[in-house]
């Protein structure tokens, strides 16, 4: 079977290769090509490329081919840099750490991230126009948050604001925006869909890593968190939200939110009406024995632990009422941590079979991206090794499900390329 070439466009095709589908069982061997930005065939055909077409051939005997792997709850700003350093760091420090993490993202294997808090509209222009290395970033920009809600930062010295007060470092870097009322929430809305946004970030609850706002408190009234919406949904896309609590999702849920982030404390009528409504749970595998996450400061450690404690039930009962899935693994402010990306997915064996985790973190995770609609940065198919899909790819040794996903604790010694967008990012030399 001969394929035409296309002028001006690269070209890869791996032989042989068996390919992950998001069942239990790989489908292959099989030829993959590779044209432009796109995968063009998928087939047990044996494929040749044109006379004369350059191509770069990859023998996948032995090895298995995977969507690239999809985290919906990332900070690229904020992952791997120390909160001082985000608190008082050059701007140019902050950027040019960003993009070597954003290097690093990619090379784990993780080729799109749905950035949920932080000022990172430069660097996926960046990415986006090859400057830095990275993975395709879905961003919200700054999240936003209530008076002393889980976005704001201020020290008790910056209380009050007053009249005139100035913003605090937090705002001006662009990580949160604080709003009160419906006039505020709509300006700081407008503002992130204006910088580009492809969904929007409200905090509705309190948080465990946050200072001063408890756990047990909710966040935004209910009119603020409608008006969050709808200006939202006025631009074509959707607001999620950070709660934990019963009190805080149902609100949120009212509201219109169509997905909420982490939850590990919410309760079975809570999860009945996020299936009743058709939102998304991101959840994440926090868990008490993770001392990589555990804070030294004894306030926050025990508002972790609380929130540990609820991830087996969370994720129980998500299975249990057939809840739309997402996983994100929320790293911040830890570089160790953030090196740990992929061994954090590979904790959701404890509930999943393999296949299910993988499944998750691509075509699950790839769904719940395509809720930002019209403002959706990549359109096309992500997650997926299927002709027309873009070419996010992951060349792998062995058979990962029957290896239990052995390669998320160490891509760089299980993985052997990674491509995103049709182009080779990194291919283990022999």
């Amino acid at each position: 079977m001969t394929t035409p070439s296309t002028a001006g466009e690269w070209t890869t095709l791996v032989r042989g290769v068996s390919v992950f589908d998001g069942s239990a069982t790989l489908v292959g061997p099989v030829d993959v090509l590779v044209r432009g930005r796109h995968i063009e065939a998928v087939t047990s055909e044996r494929l040749e490329p044109a006379d004369g077409e350059p191509v770069v051939q990859i023998d996948g005997t032995g090895r298995t081919l995977l969507p690239g792997l999809i985290d919906a709850h990332w900070h690229a700003m904020m992952a791997s840099l120390s909160m001082a350093l985000m608190q008082a760091g050059d701007l140019t420090d902050l950027a040019l750490a960003a993009g070597q993490t954003a290097e690093e993202t990619l090379l784990r294997g993780f080729t799109t991230v749905r950035d949920v808090g932080g000022p990172v509209f430069g660097l996926k222009r960046a990415i986006d126009a090859g400057t830095v290395a990275g993975p395709r970033i879905y961003p919200s920009g700054a999240f936003i948050s209530q008076t002393a809600g889980h976005g704001d930062y201020r020290a008790r010295h910056e209380v009050p604001r007053g009249v005139l007060g100035s913003l605090s470092r937090a705002e001006i870097v662009g990580v949160a925006t604080i709003a009160d009322g419906v006039p505020e929430v709509l300006r700081a809305v407008r503002e992130q869909l204006m910088l580009g946004a492809s969904q929007i970030k409200m905090m509705a609850g309190g948080g465990s890593s946050s200072v001063y706002d408890p756990i047990d408190v909710t966040q935004y009234g209910l009119d603020e968190l409608r008006a969050g919406v709808q200006a939202a949904e006025d631009w074509g896309t959707y607001v999620t939200v950070h709660a934990y609590t019963d009190r805080a999702v149902q609100r949120a849920l009212e509201a219109g939110v169509r997905c909420i982030e982490h939850g590990q404390l919410v309760t079975e009528p809570t999860v009945e009406a996020m299936v009743e409504r058709q939102a998304w749970w991101c959840l994440q595998a926090f868990l008490a024995d993770d001392e990589g996450r555990l804070s030294a400061d004894p306030v926050r450690r025990a508002k972790q632990l609380r929130v540990a404690a609820g991830t087996d039930q969370a994720y129980r009962l998500a299975k249990e009422f057939g809840v739309q899935l997402a996983w994100g693994s929320d790293v911040l402010f830890d570089r160790a941590l953030a090196a740990k990306q992929g061994a954090q997915l590979r904790k959701l064996l404890r509930w999943f079979a393999p296949h299910e985790v993988l499944r998750i973190a691509t075509a699950d995770n790839a769904d719940l991206l395509a809720l930002s609609g019209a403002r959706n940065p990549y359109p096309g198919r992500l997650g997926v090794v299927a002709e027309g899909a873009w070419a996010d790819l992951l060349l792998v040794d062995g058979d990962p499900l029957a290896d239990h996903l052995a390669f998320l604790d160490d891509p760089a010694a299980h993985l052997v390329a990674v491509m995103k967008d049709g182009r080779l990012v990194h291919r283990r030399t022999p």
